[in-house]
Parts: C-alpha cells; structure tokens; sequence
C-alpha cells in the first residue's frame, strides 16, 4: 500500500508539471535538434565556438541568465510586495566579486572560482540584508529611490576604481576548461539551464511553505500581518536577502559568458529590465519571468535588425526602444495582470462559469 500510494503520489506531480517537463526537456535536445536541422554540430565546427547551434546557444544562455535575475526581482516585488530600482547592484557586485577572484587575487582558476561564487554571495547575501535592515522601514516609493542611489553609488564608485581599470573594466582569461564558454559551449548552456530550474523549484517550494504564505500576506496587507503576529520586517529581510544571491549568481553567470567584467553590469539596465520582464509575464507568477525574460530577450535579437519590404528599409535597431515601449504599453493594455497573470485569471473565470 505505501508503495501504490509514492507511486500515486509521484504520477499526480509529473501531472501537474508536465508543462515544465516537456518545455526542460526541449531544451536539453534544443542544441542538437538544431544542429541536426543546420548540419552545424552543437560542439561547434572545427574545433571553435561557431555554427547556427553555438549561436543559439549563446541566445538561450543570455535568456537563461535573465530569467534568473527577473525570477529574484519577481521574489521581493512579486511575491512581497516590494519595489526596488537598486537590484542590478547584486547583479553586478556578484559578478565583480567573481572577476576579482578569478584575475586580482592569483588563485588558481579552480580554486577562484570556487572562492569567488562562494565569496560573491555571501557578500551579496549580507548587502542585501543590510540594506534592508536600513531602508525597509522606508515605504513605497522612498524605498524604491533609496536602493537607486545605493546602487548608483556602487556604479560610480566601480566606475573610477582603478583596481579594475575604472570604467574599461577587465577581461576573464583564468576561467576553469569545464565551463569555459568558448572552449565548451554546450557544457556552460546545460550548466546554465540547471541553475535555471534551481532557481524556480526553489522559489516555488519556498512560496509554498508556511513562510512563502507570510510573505503572499505582506504582499496583500502589511498591517494585518502585523496584527496577526508576524514580525513583517524578518520576512522581508529574507525575501531581500534570498533575492540578492540569486541576483548575484546571475551576475556572475553574465560575466563567466562574457568574460569581461566593468561597471556597465551595475548599471540601472539590469534593474529595469527584470522590472518589465516581470510585469510583461505576471507579477507574482511562477513562470512569468521566464515568459517575459524569453520574450523580451528572443524578440529583441530575432527583430533588431533592418527589415526591406519593397523599396521601404526598416531598421528596428535604431527604433528599438520605441518599439519596447509599444510592447510593453500593448501588453499592459491587453494583459493588464501580465502574460501569465491575465492567462490564469481568465482559465479560473471559465471554470467557475462551467462550473
């Protein structure tokens, strides 16, 4: 009986997320269906990093990177219900902190790295509960702008130091063979693939434990959680604190791919971007960061270019940020609760209307 019932159990969690199944294991035959349908070998072609599959590789390993950052945005303003316009200083501390160990310190590429991960979120980890520790009795918006000028100041700072070649920044020579991006692509994709799917069993196992509960309270009414018992700011500390490591890895996944460090990754781009990609996907949403990350990000790269139709030449590069706008504004009139929000309120309104 107790073997029927974990096989019971088992069958109904590979029912629920058969969706997220089929769409991982996509991805893992991704590579090698197009290098299939190209020709060119999702190894690359003649020993370098080249051909349609290591393209798209680089593509999706961009995408991948995003959607953890907007996925740790989506905890604290998603799930808790606070804004912040300073997240890009994980983003960017992270992948300092990494560069450093690798180039500045004369470790081993082994052991800098392992050093430098180690060291990079727990540093963040520790910024960002301090931070929280000061502002969060901040409210709304006097919040927001204090993590801003946080991070700005961070940006600046970083900007003129000439330790890591102020604003020319540094290049990544020392990385490990085994993910090194341009000697192994297909490795540093599933390596960044699996972090992926970390990052999200771990924000939904957490938003459905007794804590995650608290945080979905703060998010809909602080005062009554207080009334209730709970003590708001420790949980708020967590969500920062939790969504500053995971910002911190991404970073550094940003800059091992690249394999530049300079202050351009603490700029307020990438508090922006996982800002609108988690409004376009759905705010509170498990799977919005990856819609409005995957969207965003595919579509800017399949439309940035020069469009001839007849003796008319478009050039969406140019016009891009325009044309974001457009999106986004579209998006938020038809989707008013994002992609995924709007999707499962209207799946829950038609089923209590057959219901």
């Amino acid at each position: 009986m107790a073997n029927e019932s974990r096989l019971a159990s088992w069958r109904r969690v590979v029912q629920e997320n058969a969706p997220y199944l089929a769409i991982v294991i996509f991805l893992i035959v991704f590579p090698h269906l197009v290098g299939w349908i190209t020709g060119d070998s999702p190894f690359g072609v003649g020993g370098r990093p080249r051909g349609q599959s290591v393209f798209w590789q680089s593509v999706l390993i961009e995408v991948f990177i995003l959607t953890i950052l907007t996925m740790s945005y989506n905890l604290i303003f998603g799930f808790t219900g606070v804004i912040s316009f300073g997240h890009a200083l994980f983003f960017g501390l992270g992948g300092y902190i990494l560069g450093g160990a690798l180039e500045l310190v004369g470790l081993s590429p082994e052991v800098g790295l392992l050093a430098g991960v180690a060291v990079g979120v727990i540093v963040c980890g520790v910024l960002g509960f301090a931070m929280g520790l000061v502002t969060l009795r901040l409210r709304g918006v006097y919040f927001a702008i204090f993590t801003l000028a946080i991070a700005e100041m961070f940006f600046i700072y970083f900007g003129r130091l000439p330790l890591t070649n102020a604003e020319d920044g540094f290049s990544l020579n020392a990385l490990p063979d085994l993910i090194n991006p341009t000697r192994n692509r297909l490795t540093y994709y599933y390596l960044t693939l699996f972090f992926v799917v970390l990052t999200f069993v771990f924000i939904r196992r957490l938003m459905h434990s007794p804590t995650g509960k608290v945080m979905l309270a703060i998010r809909e009414n602080e005062g009554r959680a207080q009334t209730i018992g709970f003590n708001t700011l420790r949980y708020k500390l967590l969500a920062i604190s939790l969504s500053a490591m995971m910002a911190s890895g991404a970073g550094m996944l940003h800059v091992i791919l690249n394999k530049k460090v300079g202050p351009e990754i603490l700029g307020v781009t990438y508090t922006v971007d996982p800002l609108l990609m988690t409004i376009i996907g759905g705010v509170g949403t498990f799977s919005g960061p990856i819609v409005g990350a995957a969207g965003l990000h595919l579509s800017e790269r399949v439309l940035n270019r020069q469009f001839v139709i007849g003796p008319l030449t478009i050039d969406v590069g140019q016009n891009w940020s325009l044309i974001l706008g457009l999106i986004f504004v579209l998006v938020v009139l038809v989707f008013p609760k994002g992609i995924i929000g709007t999707w499962t309120q209207w799946r829950t309104r038609r089923r209590s209307s057959i219901g």
